[in-house]
């Protein structure tokens, strides 16, 4: 798929704090290796968009205005839809943030309808690929950029894993072809892996990533992963769990700021979404491989 240009941010809506959610929160947590003062900081957000689903223009409204006020490097949304009445969600909210844009889906290029996962940033793209994970069935993806910023690079994957409370074991293969996907393209840059996994940390599945990543938000909230907090919307959903994560490879990041946003309704009533998103500051640890201009 092309680069695609980027585009001037379009006026949106004014922000308020209650958008945002709850304030930046920092803890003891699991520390990575001392930082570098050289070693850029980045800002990662992941959000399940529900696709269309609800009142997506005033949903779309709070989406942008809280993402322009946070100004993310990378962000990573799942549920992302299009249809003949309906332009590419992903490439909407890129054109208004003016970030460059990745989607990825099993429905075949130049279909009016696709669903599918993707990546949008406000830097430099040095590489992007894509994978169908198994089963095929299942319609699953996982995106990859290689991102260049502050003269670093570090990869960022995305995925939304089989959604079904009873489909850990499918959750399980579908995250080896993930790890296997990663394998095949960081090329020993630093890795991040953002999306919606249908799972909480806890569950059997994860450990699969336990063994190699940190859960971002958990390491500064620790009572996160006993419970009491989560990204499913009790307006949609009778029970809570936080399956919605940013994985950063330990020793490769510090973690210096977690929080859960877009969580709260606007003035009619309306949410965001059916999920909350997830912030997450981090810090690449020293070394990191300086890329050329």
């Amino acid at each position: 798929m092309s680069r695609r240009p980027l585009r001037k941010i379009a006026s949106m809506l004014g922000v308020t704090l209650a958008i945002l959610g709850l304030p930046l929160a920092s803890g003891a947590g699991a520390q990575a290796p001392t930082t570098d003062a050289d070693t850029p900081a980045l800002s990662v957000v992941t959000l399940n968009l529900w696709h269309d689903k609800g009142d997506w223009p005033r949903r779309e409204v709070q989406i942008v205005a809280a993402l322009q006020a946070l100004r993310p490097d990378v962000i990573a949304l799942q549920e992302v839809f299009q249809h003949e009445g309906l332009p590419n969600q992903a490439q909407t909210i890129a054109d208004a943030l003016g970030y460059e844009v990745y989607f990825v889906s099993t429905d075949p290029v130049g279909k009016p309808q696709r669903y599918g996962n993707a990546l949008l940033t406000r830097h430099r793209i040095l590489e992007r690929e894509s994978k169908a994970l198994q089963p095929l069935d299942d319609f699953r993806t996982a995106a990859h950029l290689r991102i260049a910023i502050g003269g670093r690079a570090f990869d960022v994957y995305a995925t939304h894993l089989h959604h079904t409370g009873e489909g850990g074991a499918i959750r399980e293969r579908q995250l080896r072809d993930l790890r296997e996907f990663i394998a095949q393209t960081s090329d020993g840059a630093p890795v991040l892996i953002a999306g919606d996994f249908n799972a909480g940390v806890s569950q059997p599945e994860m450990g699969l990533l336990g063994m190699d990543y940190v859960d971002s938000y958990g390491s500064l909230h620790p009572d996160a992963v006993a419970g009491g907090h989560t990204t499913l919307n009790p307006a949609y959903f009778k029970t809570g769990d936080r399956i919605d994560h940013v994985f950063a490879q330990r020793g490769r990041f510090t973690v210096e700021q977690a929080r859960i946003i877009l969580d709260h309704s606007d003035a009619n009533g309306v949410w965001p979404s059916d999920h909350f998103g997830v912030q997450v500051s981090l810090r690449m640890t020293a070394p990191v491989r300086v890329i050329e201009p």
